[in-house]
């Protein structure tokens, strides 16, 4: 991605599965670095805001992690890198599969005002907090031809 800037040799492989017929999504990541591995059961909560949406996490073991793994979902499979920019970190996740060429950057907050204060970095194209077509289970949703499109639309 030209726009970008460099980004750092370490990040992290997440490989979500969004389960069919549910709100939860199945995380496994690994980092590049020391090849640690860590999973989790997560399920997001509808909001009026999609920026303070409730989340909770279970931490699960390899097993318990293959166990769900198991059951039928969509994946999503991207690198998510730790960039610096407007003097906050960024997570900037590069994605692979049917989403190949999408880019996206998120950062979090400890509260509204905080977040707002935080400038859209310059090398981004467009703000898409507020578009529920880049939320994880939607892209999940998305076949390659569907993915060409929304990243056409960018």
């Amino acid at each position: 991605p030209a726009l970008l800037p460099p980004l750092p040799a370490d990040h992290v492989l997440i490989e979500d599965l969004y389960l069919s017929g549910t709100r939860f999504r199945l995380r496994r990541m690994t980092d590049s670095g020391s090849g640690e591995i860590a999973c989790k059961l997560a399920k997001k909560y509808e909001a009026d805001d999609p920026l303070a949406r409730a989340m909770v996490n279970a931490y699960l073991t390899p097993e318990e992690h293959a166990v769900f793994a198991a059951l039928p979902g969509r994946p999503i499979v991207k690198r998510r890198y730790p960039v610096m920019a407007e003097g906050a970190e960024f997570g900037v996740d590069l994605f692979a599969g049917n989403l190949d060429g999408l880019v996206l950057a998120e950062i979090e907050a400890p509260n509204a005002a905080a977040l707002a204060a935080i400038p859209i970095p310059s090398w981004t194209v467009r703000e898409v907090s507020y578009d529920p077509l880049y939320q994880g289970g939607s892209l999940a949703a998305l076949d390659r031809t569907g993915a060409l499109a929304l990243i056409a639309g960018l």
